[in-house]
């Protein structure tokens, strides 16, 4: 069996818990869990603990909360632990140099991209955004940069012309919890080969803004059916009707050509509404009007008509 290592573990969202869960089921020692403090969240605006806490405590694991790890308090409290590793997964905070070199093997990272290609807050968005035909999960050494650390381990993940943000961050959270608990052995035996990554095919994945969302219909239509897939869960793809905003769930490029001027609806059926772009046709399957909820193409049309309609 592999050796046990003594883990601290810091993540927030459910990518992360998938990794904690990885941890607990490979009986490693997870002595202490970091997280980002309870936010508001649902309609009520209520705290709610992020899936990382909630999974430690239902594993009656120490949970920690600092609003930062800049203090020299919150540093000796982590570096307490005596930890042979900390494992940071989507947490939030910048380390700093202390925590980054007080357990015995250092930091590592479970990052969602294969590095150097996508740093920063967005990778699995910025992957479909920009057309690429995959991606995949690095785990990383961490350095006082941001995901600049040598390369210990990459899992490739093909990006399918059918995943949306949400699907293809559901795939690299299985396969960064696997890629983690590969790493750890390798580190547990000394055998890791770190592998320096090359800045200048680095591209820095910004953190995604709502306005961004908004569909341009001049563009065309395999921009934009990237665009829908790559904002669903979030912010969701919009456009304008009737003064209202109309959100666009599930869209597809289909292989026909319009003169029509772009973002005119051009036919409606069960199989989905079609509109006119700058280049070629966008093809919608999913929609949502304000205050309704997200219905298919043809229960929408059962008390809406578009045809004719400029969006935009």
């Amino acid at each position: 069996m592999a050796e046990s290592l003594k883990i601290i573990f810091a993540g927030t969202p459910a990518f992360a818990a998938s990794s904690l869960q990885a941890l607990l089921n490979a009986k490693h020692d997870v002595l202490a869990v970091y997280t980002q403090p309870d936010r508001p969240a649902g309609r009520g605006r209520k705290l709610t603990a992020s899936p990382v806490k909630a999974l430690a405590q239902s594993h009656n694991l120490p949970v920690l909360q600092p609003v930062s790890l800049r203090d020299e308090q919150a540093q000796q409290i982590l570096a307490d632990w005596q930890a042979d590793v900390l494992v940071v997964v989507a947490y939030g905070l910048i380390l700093p140099e202390p925590v980054l070199v007080a357990p015995r093997l250092g930091c590592i990272n479970v990052h969602a991209s294969l590095l150097p290609r996508w740093r920063g807050a967005a990778p699995i968005q910025r992957a479909i955004l920009a057309g690429d035909e995959q991606t995949g999960v690095t785990i990383m050494q961490m350095d006082a940069g941001l995901d600049t650390g040598d390369m210990l381990h990459k899992v490739v993940c093909p990006i399918k012309s059918t995943d949306t943000a949400e699907t293809l961050h559901d795939k690299l959270a299985v396969l960064g919890a696997t890629a983690l608990c590969n790493t750890l052995k390798l580190l547990a035996d000394g055998s890791a080969v770190p592998e320096k990554q090359n800045d200048a095919d680095a591209n820095y994945a910004e953190k995604l803004q709502k306005a961004e969302a908004e569909i341009n219909w001049t563009q065309s239509a395999q921009v934009l059916s990237r665009t829908v897939r790559a904002f669903n869960p979030w912010p969701v793809a919009f456009t304008r009707v009737d003064d209202k905003n109309l959100r666009i769930w599930l869209a597809e490029a289909i292989g026909e050509g319009s003169n029509a001027t772009p973002g005119t609806v051009l036919a409606e059926s069960r199989e989905g509404i079609d509109v006119a772009t700058g280049d070629g046709v966008l093809r919608i399957h999913q929609l949502q009007l304000p205050g309704g909820k997200a219905l298919d193409a043809g229960q929408f049309l059962n008390a809406h008509r578009l045809l004719g309609v400029q969006l935009g």
